[in-house]
């Protein structure tokens, strides 16, 4: 899909030449990548965020115990099952 976007002339310039040193097959490419990866830092810090309200939540750490005792008192040899 095709979007415009502006971009600090620097940006630019570094971009073409970050292509031109093979860092991706096109210009599109390798501002994709760096969007993804950008994307994926956020939902790794969102993920983050989210486990360490966990931790501080008594509801979940409850549950999280009550799985723990689960399975400690499963019979683990039988998993997995191989």
């Amino acid at each position: 899909m095709k979007r415009t976007y502006n971009l600090d002339d620097g940006v630019v310039t570094a971009v073409k030449q970050a292509v031109e040193q093979g860092a991706a097959p096109s210009q599109d490419a390798f501002v994709e990548k760096a969007l993804q990866r950008e994307l994926r830092r956020l939902r790794d810090l969102q993920e983050e965020a989210a486990w360490a309200a966990a931790a501080k939540d008594p509801e979940f750490q409850r549950e999280m115990e009550e799985i723990d005792r689960e399975f400690e008192a499963a019979d683990l040899e039988t998993w997995p099952p191989y």
